[in-house]
């Protein structure tokens, strides 16, 4: 081989090799490469061949200058780093999602936000112009993320419901009608005295839950069996399930709002020497990978964590796209799926 040959090989192929290849103009291939319209069948067929032929790899930044878009999405995160890895609904959400925006081409860019600092980092960081839109999981009310969103106008999609995010998309479950329904399937075994371990109280979700539970008991509501914890964690299920024995040792049912936190719950009164369901009947929220993991397993809400991610991703893609999603609020099915612990 020539040296001449060996710098041509070694070469990137250019819009004008591939236009060549195909007998088509330079201006036909680039508005295929940038997904624009007016362009024959036949024209693409010819530069798909093209492009496989001499190699061509287009140049993502050089695209995205030309269409002011960097191709990319932030998932946002609004969690602990801890519970970040803890819990499966994230993971879930986070695959769903970056299946849809695989799909259409663009990178996800996974965004954690645990302190105060790291919320002033990516406000910051959303500002830069280094994503198109953003997927927003465990949003607060009052949540300075949220504010940095609607401050920068970025096409934004909600997973849940927050109560001041005015006409912003989003896709959710009903979280206080889910909980209704399984706090009254676990009242119609029997049970007298049903608490609740309610977790994160400071987003939609688990305030949603909390009102659920207090929807189904009604005129038997008793604020003593109530325990409150920050998270949706194992060892706030632990924590919380030692407060509410200690406090109401009489307690036959439990309502837990997460798989996790009924985890740790039913580890708790397992060392107490509660038989469950016998002595206890418990139940909690997600049907995660935990719910499988307890003895007996967990009768829980299915929560369709995957899809949630995927509706939430093409929400974006949409706006994107120029397809207003506002006031979308689209909510998805969560069937009960009744196990051993109740």
């Amino acid at each position: 081989m020539s040296s001449v040959e060996a710098r041509n090989r070694r070469r990137r192929a250019t819009v004008k090799d591939v236009a060549l290849e195909a007998g088509v103009s330079r201006g036909t291939v680039s508005r295929v490469l940038n997904g624009q319209p007016y362009v024959s069948e036949d024209a693409r067929t010819a530069i798909d061949a093209a492009i496989a032929k001499v190699g061509f790899i287009p140049n993502r930044a050089a695209r995205s200058l030309v269409l002011q878009r960097s191709q990319a999405i932030g998932l946002i995160v609004h969690e602990p780093h801890s519970l970040f890895v803890e819990d499966p609904n994230i993971g879930s959400i986070l695959m769903g999602a970056n299946a849809a925006l695989s799909e259409a081409d663009y990178q996800m860019s996974t965004l954690i936000a645990d302190t105060p600092r790291d919320v002033d980092r990516l406000a910051r960081y959303l500002s830069g112009g280094l994503i198109d839109g953003v997927i927003i999981v465990s949003a607060r009310v009052g949540d300075p993320i949220t504010e940095a969103v609607a401050r920068l106008d970025l096409p934004a999609t909600f997973v849940g419901r927050p109560r001041d995010i005015g006409s912003a998309a989003s896709v959710a479950i009903d979280n206080r009608d889910s909980a209704r329904r399984i706090t009254n399937r676990l009242l119609a075994t029997g049970r007298r005295r049903v608490g609740m371990i309610a977790a994160a109280l400071d987003r939609d979700s688990g305030a949603d839950r909390l009102a659920g539970f207090v929807d189904a008991v009604g005129g038997r509501f008793d604020a003593e069996l109530v325990e409150r914890v920050p998270l949706y964690s194992y060892s706030d299920g632990q924590r919380g399930m030692r407060t509410l024995l200690a406090r109401c040792p009489d307690v036959d049912g439990i309502f837990a709002s997460s798989d996790a936190v009924a985890a740790g719950a039913m580890d708790v009164l397992q060392s107490e020497g509660r038989r469950i369901p016998d002595d206890v009947g418990i139940v909690g929220f997600d049907d995660s990978s935990w719910a499988m993991r307890c003895d007996p397993p967990l009768s829980t809400v299915h929560q369709p964590a995957t899809e949630l991610g995927r509706a939430a991703a093409e929400s974006v893609l949409r706006q994107l796209r120029g397809v207003s999603d506002e006031s979308e609020g689209r909510q998805l099915e969560c069937p009960i799926v009744w196990r051993g612990s109740a």
